[in-house]
């Protein structure tokens, strides 16, 4: 019976991945949007946003939505609380961030918390939960020891993760206006 189990759950993660795979061709040759993917450039668009009045049209606050985003880089310094299971990130994980890299732009859902992460609380302190994403990307610019393995995309190395940070951050900027 378990072998069935895992039999059946590795022909769902690899239909999931070779699914994804066909789709992203189509999706990737629309073309990247010319972003700018490093820590500089995210800390930039920081600097503006700490400047202005800031409102979200999701479900999130901007507090949430940038204490979640800093959560996101600390968690690739000290480990991710709960993540997906090895089998999900190198197939359905591997594929969606090799389809966002090859974009250069990530879409996900906006009001999903990282697994096992504590919930965010519903502050209006925008400039306190910016400062925080700010220390995060500075952290991460300057730590040299051994990321964590991403929940969901398995292991990245500090280029990658730089990108999925930025990408990461961007992708909530969609829902933010200043």
């Amino acid at each position: 019976m378990a072998g069935s189990t895992t039999r059946r759950t590795f022909l769902i993660a690899g239909g999931i991945a070779a699914g994804a795979g066909a789709a992203g061709v189509l999706w990737v040759r629309a073309g990247n949007d010319g972003a700018v993917l490093t820590v500089d450039a995210a800390l930039e668009k920081i600097h503006a946003l700490a400047r202005r009045t800031v409102v979200s049209t999701g479900k999130w606050n901007p507090y949430q939505v940038f204490t979640h985003c800093a959560q996101s880089i600390e968690y690739s310094m000290t480990g991710y609380p709960a993540p997906k299971s090895k089998l999900f990130q190198d197939t359905a994980g591997a594929a969606a961030f090799a389809l966002f890299s090859a974009k250069g732009k990530m879409q996900h859902g906006l009001a999903e918390q990282i697994d096992g992460a504590p919930d965010l609380e519903a502050r209006a302190e925008t400039r306190e939960a910016l400062a925080r994403l700010r220390l995060a990307f500075e952290n991460f610019r300057q730590f040299n020891g051994t990321l964590a393995p991403h929940f969901a995309y398995g292991p990245l190395d500090k280029q990658q993760y730089e990108q999925a940070h930025v990408m990461h951050f961007y992708n909530h900027l969609d829902e933010i206006k200043a």
